[in-house]
């Protein structure tokens, strides 16, 4: 199967979203390179950022699962990087 790098970007809106937010990063673990989070307190947001190494549908799925989480949005980009596992 062929793997892809990318990067989310997610922000959050709503600090009740964060428990479900963190229960679905944990399910797609295995397939997390990095993550990094920051809270800028002055907009009452946070900004999340998500390094992945997964194949294209469990990238997609992972976006689509956050996106849905009320309060919060995500956006992906891809690199040209493919690899198999």
């Amino acid at each position: 199967m062929e793997y892809r790098v990318a990067l989310i970007g997610i922000m959050v809106e709503n600090p009740d979203a964060v428990e479900t937010l963190n229960k679905i990063l944990h399910d797609y673990g295995s397939y997390i390179v990095g993550r990094m989070g920051i809270p800028y307190h002055k907009r009452n947001v946070n900004i999340i950022s998500i390094a992945v190494d997964a194949p294209q549908n469990i990238i997609s799925a992972l976006s689509g699962k956050l996106g849905m989480i009320e309060g919060v949005s995500s956006k992906t980009v891809y690199s040209n990087i493919k690899g198999e596992e």
